[in-house]
């Protein structure tokens, strides 16, 4: 399944989205994986090439869709994209 399509799931199928879900993304400057919990993003209608994060300053930040790596449902990752 494309990141984008299960996106669209944890938003818009109430029982699914129900969860505690975790996106991880790889960050350049931190270089490495970065995880952050579904609640600390958001989604733009008119973008679908990314996401924006909120970091744990408060300040938001672009996250390019091609850099989501895993995402979590209540601890156990669910979807993966193999490592580059």
């Amino acid at each position: 399944m494309p990141i984008h399509q299960l996106l669209n799931r944890i938003r818009w199928d109430a029982e699914f989205g129900q969860a505690d879900f975790g996106i991880g993304n790889y960050d350049q400057m931190e270089g490495g994986m970065v995880v952050v919990a579904i609640r600390q993003i958001r989604f733009s209608p008119d973008n679908y090439f990314s996401i924006e994060v909120i970091d744990d300053g408060g300040k938001p930040r672009l996250v390019p869709l091609h850099r989501i790596r895993q995402v979590s449902r209540n601890g156990d990752v669910i979807w993966g994209r193999h490592q580059d």
